[in-house]
């Protein structure tokens, strides 16, 4: 069971005369980066939002933003006169001592740290309650959302590493070719700088041997058929697996892909091996973008 690193969960309820909503969103990640925004008498519950996020949701570039709305409208903020009026008159001094229009000062000086801020209310225990199951219920919310867009991952991960298991056999039919294009151009590369007639073709004979076995392919195509199989063996599991398994997977695919590449000398296997480079890259696309 693979989940996918984006996700999307947002729960309302009501409590008392107050709308509690938690919106909990994801993107890609190596780490996990947690970004909220709470109200200013929640501050102190950051640590347990922190912990149950991570717990939950392992790693990713996470925001969560918990609102607390009051159903007649008072939201609990208001205007703190003294320092307002001590940023006017300090603005006002400072620009008349420097020769600068007063302008308007007002909607300035509102946008300063705490000259508007919401009320330091302590929190009820039954509020705390209700916002522990919002939360709660976002985070089922949003693993729905991660597990449906596991699934897709899932099929297109089975369908472009069986890509690369077709490639992989298509490469046989080609092997007794690429082995007489080898023998006759080494053995025209001898005719030209030694001439016909001195080629001593048993010496030949064992020499083409030596290089052939060099450049055999049998024990990379296997070991890229073991990985293909133990990649989809991962993702078939009922168990909740993790992409950075998945992503080692991959890199020892593409390890393989690369040996066959190098020892090619053939266009057509070159070809299949280029295609296969093209499915392992959306394959990796795709890993980087699970848990």
């Amino acid at each position: 069971m693979l989940l996918s690193m984006t996700g999307y969960g947002r729960v309302s309820t009501s409590f008392k005369e107050k709308t509690i909503s938690i919106e909990i969103r994801s993107l890609n990640s190596k780490y996990t980066d947690i970004r909220l925004k709470t109200p200013q008498n929640y501050k102190e519950k950051e640590t347990y939002f922190r912990k149950t996020l991570t717990e939950r949701l392992q790693r990713g570039k996470i925001e969560m933003v918990l609102e607390i709305k009051s159903l007649q409208g008072d939201e609990g903020y208001g205007l703190n006169a003294p320092l307002f009026k001590k940023y006017y008159k300090e603005l006002k001094a400072l620009n008349s001592e420097l020769g600068i229009s007063n302008g308007d000062l007002v909607p300035s000086i509102l946008r300063l740290p705490n000259v508007v801020a919401s009320a330091e209310e302590d929190i009820d225990e039954n509020e705390w309650s209700t916002v522990q199951d919002v939360l709660k219920s976002t985070l089922d919310k949003f693993d729905s959302f991660r597990k449906e867009e596991g699934n897709a991952m899932e099929n297109d991960l089975v369908k472009r590493v069986s890509n690369i298991s077709k490639l992989l056999k298509d490469i046989d039919p080609h092997e007794k070719e690429r082995t007489d294009n080898l023998r006759q151009r080494l053995h025209q590369k001898l005719e030209e700088h030694l001439g016909k007639d001195k080629i001593d073709e048993n010496r030949f004979e064992q020499e083409i041997l030596f290089y052939l076995e060099k450049f055999d392919i049998t024990e990379e195509k296997v070991r890229l058929a073991q990985h293909c199989k133990y990649f989809k063996e991962e993702i078939d599991k009922q168990v909740m697996i993790k992409g950075r398994k998945l992503s080692f997977i991959s890199q020892e695919i593409g390890r393989e892909i690369n040996t066959l590449g190098a020892k090619a000398y053939s266009s057509t296997i070159q070809r299949l091996v280029v295609e296969m480079k093209d499915e392992l890259e959306k394959i990796k696309e795709q890993v980087a973008n699970s848990v």
